[in-house]
């Protein structure tokens, strides 16, 4: 046959509920390990396991399900890099899920022994903890299976941090110094191959492929495979089953892959069993077509200065005090209309839940003072801050930013709570070891103790192992969504919380809100560290999604300074696909409160090699050159054409300035705003209407169609809309030009006039410096 598509065919009809309006949920994918032998909890998938009756597998596959069928062992062979189908009978109806193969492959650092006691070695690979080496003959080796990406590292050479003196590849550590870098990215076609959606005729739903011919390819609606069907000349169809029919919203998805690896996947949202045609039809349950705006709540607008209450201590700086902000001042805002000129469909609350009075001093130098305005302090886990309103005025935002079509996270602090908490007081038991076994402070240690260090002396992190502690945190949890009819969380400090935890409370607002209440609930995850440990966080049983830091850490330089390569970009793009796919709901951000603002590095008006939070202190951190507007709204421009949730820090809207915590933390300014101010507001609520209104910067397509040191095209399709963005970050105009579809006869630029010239074989555009554009095509169909 002409592809291998699976080793079962499965009735439509056989895998439906077909109650009407009953919310989707698609599973997501197994990733093989690349052992022979994986587990699968199926509990993350199935609220009652019980009902599983039968598991079919491919051929020569085993697997053992455990007593209480909530845990599969998967024992494999041969799965690298490749596509296969799980079967799974419940009760009263069959499942499909999807396996994926590992593409991670066995690896060695050799690093010559010059008479060395001991050579660790820390890095990405090692979610930067220590790994000792094991001298091999005239070598320290390290052994790691290892995703076919990049990885920074560095070795420790009897103490002494240092770079791999055999590896002649470096990078900035964004810090003034060097990491070693390990290329394992593949030289052959892996990823060269592109499928997309063609036409939608009758109810049979037409892909193409660009590159290699495809080896498999799995389609599925929700959780049930649908039978691809092979034309003449190469085009694939899938007929839509009836019962889509009975459902508002429901996604068809494609996984597919050539001799060389994965393709693209694809994820198609359907009306009543129809493709979307019209970006209207998007809803704001839609988690992939949120745009997301972050409000530091004391520091965004004073609603209601009855309320206000700054802390008297002479030891403060005003920036680390209360300045005001409250629930009323945000509500006034969307009552106002000002999301929506900005076109934001979700707004994430920072922390509202009671904090501590007064000061408290940072253990670490310079052991500033500070006070809980931010909302990590909690000594409640039920109260509203008296500081910011109280159970009404959280009420009524919700309710007023749910008619203005907007949804709103709560900014969750599970982690940890302060020490004036009654669940520490009553418990002192139920929070980790301060002191560790050689004495020292288990505070900070953000890698070698990551689920157990502490913030801070005040702020005692909770053992969320003890089944007691997690049983109170996941109840109050559950507590907010239901209490006050939000829409997810946005969850701190996620890496340094076990995976129990996240299963327990996703479990629960299963139970409790989504299947009880059919309401889509979506969930974010915030963590510093590597793509893998990020990743881990992600799937049916846990998060939908986390900021994908690793990704904006990479933007960052690439648009602020000239000489760092648009190529570093493109390498980045890639891998967050390779991790997270080409549709997901990941949260790429223009900035946060925990890093210096972009547009002062971008603007020079902050050093990226200085200490940014001293320099927020010591002095009055500005914008720098006026360049740094241009390189903003080229960072915005690129955050709102990728696929995913772009994320807008608020000020980020007008360049607001800052160093890092507590300085980029000023109060959100509305009034007397500069051109540039105005300027980079009105292009970001241009960007932003572009996005809402073409349904190819959701759930189109994504290919980079070319990259150099200064300007990178990528391409955004769904169906026959096309977009192309194009990117000059140089500080000298440019001359472009690139291969456009053949369908493609004629373009339309999105937000200015540019001189360009179009031929059959493609689009030459002039684009000034530092610069960016959206180009519309019209084609023959």
């Amino acid at each position: 046959s002409l592809l291998h598509i699976g080793l079962f065919l499965i009735s439509l009809s056989s895998c439906v509920d077909t109650k009407e309006e009953k919310l989707s949920s698609p599973l997501s994918p197994i990733s093989l390990s690349p052992t022979d032998t994986t587990l699968v909890l199926l509990q993350d998938y199935f609220l009652e396991t019980k009902e599983i009756s039968k598991i079919n597998l491919p051929n020569a596959w085993s697997f053992d399900l455990s007593k209480e069928k909530d845990s599969l062992w998967i024992y494999s062979k041969e799965s690298y890099q490749d596509l296969f189908l799980l079967e799974i009978q419940l009760d009263r109806q069959k499942v499909d899920m999807l396996m994926r193969g590992s593409v991670k492959k066995q690896h060695r650092i050799k690093v010559q022994d010059k008479g060395y006691n001991e050579v660790l070695l820390k890095g990405e690979m090692t979610q930067w903890q220590r790994k000792e080496g094991k001298r091999e003959g005239d070598y320290w080796v390290f052994n790691f299976i290892l995703d076919p990406v990049l990885y920074q590292y560095l070795l420790i050479l009897d103490g002494k941090e240092s770079l791999d003196p055999s590896n002649t590849l470096q990078v900035s550590n964004g810090q003034a110094g060097f990491n070693s870098l390990l290329d394992l990215r593949p030289d052959d076609k892996q990823g060269s191959t592109h499928i997309y959606a063609s036409s939608f005729v009758g109810e049979k739903l037409e892909i193409s492929v660009q590159g290699e011919k495809l080896e498999k390819i799995y389609p599925f609606w929700e959780n049930q495979y649908l039978a691809p069907e092979f034309g003449a000349e190469g085009d694939i169809q899938i007929r839509i089953p009836v019962e889509t029919k009975k459902l508002k919203r429901s996604f068809l998805r494609v996984f597919a892959r050539t001799i060389s690896g994965f393709t693209n996947d694809m994820l198609i949202p359907l009306e009543y069993g129809v493709p979307l045609q019209y970006a209207s039809q998007l809803q704001r349950q839609d988690k992939e077509a949120q745009i997301m705006y972050f409000t530091l709540v004391d520091r965004f607008n004073n609603g209601d200065t009855l309320n206000d209450a700054p802390v008297q201590d002479a030891r403060l700086m005003a920036k680390a005090n209360f300045m005001g902000g409250d629930l009323q001042g945000i509500t006034a805002k969307i009552k106002s209309g000002y999301f929506d000129s900005l076109h934001m469909n979700c707004l994430w609350l920072s922390p509202i839940t009671q904090n501590v009075e007064g000061a408290f001093q940072e253990y670490p130098e310079p052991k500033n003072y500070y006070t809980g305005y931010h909302g990590y302090w909690p000594i409640s886990s039920s109260q509203v801050d008296k500081r910011f309103g109280d159970s009404k005025a959280l009420k009524e935002l919700v309710r007023v930013a749910h008619q203005h079509d907007i949804n709103v996270l709560l900014d969750f602090v599970c982690n940890h709570v302060h020490e004036q908490h009654p669940l520490y007081v009553n418990n002192p038991h139920w929070a980790t070891d301060l002191i560790l076994s050689d004495g020292s402070k288990n505070i900070r240690i953000w890698d070698e103790q990551r689920l157990t260090t502490w913030f801070d002396t005040f702020l005692p992190t909770l053992d969320l192992e003890n089944d007691s502690v997690l049983t109170v945190q996941v109840d109050s949890a559950s507590y907010w969504i239901q209490e006050y009819g939000l829409d997810g969380f946005r969850h701190d400090a996620t890496k340094h919380i076990p995976q129990k935890f996240w299963r327990a409370l996703t479990r629960k607002l299963k139970k409790e809100v989504i299947d009880k209440e059919q309401r889509p609930l979506y969930q974010i995850g915030e963590t510093y560290g590597s793509r893998d440990l990020i990743a881990s966080y992600i799937g049916s049983g846990m998060l939908d999604a986390q900021f994908d830091f690793n990704l904006y850490f990479d933007i960052r330089p690439v648009f602020a300074l000239e000489e760092v390569s648009m190529l570093k970009l493109k390498d980045a793009l890639e891998q967050t696909f390779s991790y997270y796919g080409y549709h997901s709901s990941m949260g790429y951000i223009s900035g946060n409160h925990d890093i210096p603002r972009f547009i002062s590095l971008a603007g020079g008006g902050l050093s990226f090699s200085e200490d940014d939070r001293a320099a927020g202190f010591s002095r009055e951190v500005g914008v720098g050159d006026t360049s740094g507007y241009q390189k903003l709204q080229m960072l915005h421009a690129f955050l709102q054409a990728i696929p995913g949730v772009p994320v807008v820090f608020y000020g980020d809207e007008i360049g607001l300035p800052g160093a890092n915590d507590p300085d980029n933390r000023k109060m959100m300014q509305f009034e007397k705003l500069n051109p540039h101010q105005e300027s980079t507001k009105q292009i970001l609520e241009d960007l932003t209407a572009f996005r809402q209104s073409h349904l190819a910067m959701t759930y189109g397509e994504t290919r980079i169609i070319q990259a150099s040191d200064s300007h990178l095209v990528l391409e955004r399709r769904y169906f026959d809309q096309i977009v192309y963005c194009v990117f000059n970050k140089s500080s000298k105009s440019a001359s472009i030009t690139w291969p456009v579809d053949q369908k493609v006869h004629s373009i339309e630029m999105a937000f200015n006039e540019r001189d360009y010239s179009m031929d059959q074989g493609g689009v030459k555009l002039e684009i000034p410096a530092w610069s960016f554009e959206y180009i519309k095509c019209v084609t023959d169909e």
